[in-house]
């Protein structure tokens, strides 16, 4: 069973950054394609981008530019760099991993983790 851990949520000024990190343990962490969303207060989850096993990326336009997805195989890890933050980025932040070959829907995810909070203050 495949088991993740998101932290490094917090409190961020706007235009300030923050990198959250997910942790994974119970599979082939090399062969997933890991996803990161996020959740506001009566939004819908949405898409914030995802990098494939092999290293591609995808990103929603409303990140592209200023969140960065990275991950250490060695370390069974993947990172959200997010840079120029904004109060529209503020949201619950959740990571998943993907077994399909496409890594950039709700749907593509199988596993969940318990999610990050990241405020961020005008």
């Amino acid at each position: 069973q495949v088991q993740l851990v998101e932290s490094g949520g917090g409190l961020v000024q706007a235009g300030g950054s923050l990198r959250l990190s997910c942790a994974a343990s119970g599979g082939p962490f090399r062969i997933y394609n890991m996803g990161w969303f996020r959740q506001a207060p009566g939004n819908e989850q949405e898409f914030v981008g995802g990098i494939s096993w092999s290293g591609g990326s995808a990103y929603a336009d409303s990140v592209k530019g200023r969140f960065t997805i990275s991950r250490d195989n060695a370390k069974n890890t993947v990172y959200l760099q997010m840079n120029n933050l904004k109060p529209e980025d503020a949201a619950v932040y959740y990571c998943a991993v993907g077994l399909r070959t496409s890594y950039i829907s709700i749907r593509d995810y199988d596993y969940w983790g318990p999610g990050t909070q990241v405020t961020v203050s005008s």
